[in-house]
């Protein structure tokens, strides 16, 4: 099964939608995923300068960095195998 870190925001007031909609595109994709949650608005900013990022979350697979949710979507799309058209030599 491929690893997946995952490092997303979750304050008091506030979750990030695009780190909970990368969780479960990892989970659906079969991933077993190391959470990192982000909780306060130092411990984000700290983690985003040490990163140079400027948005969360950021994922990991077996420890390349992809970047987020949308560069998420990107990498697993271009894993999948290509089907052969009907009528391919």
């Amino acid at each position: 099964m491929p690893n997946a870190r995952l490092h997303r925001m979750e304050l008091p007031n506030y979750t990030c939608g695009y780190g909970t909609a990368a969780r479960d595109l990892l989970k659906r994709n079969g991933f077993e995923i190391e959470e990192h949650v982000l909780r306060t608005r130092r411990e984000t900013d700290a983690f985003k300068d040490k990163h140079n990022i400027t948005t969360t979350p950021l994922i990991f697979i077996d420890g390349v960095k992809i970047g987020g949710y949308t560069d998420l979507g990107k990498h697993l799309k271009s894993m999948k195998p290509k089907r052969k058209g009907l009528f391919a030599r």
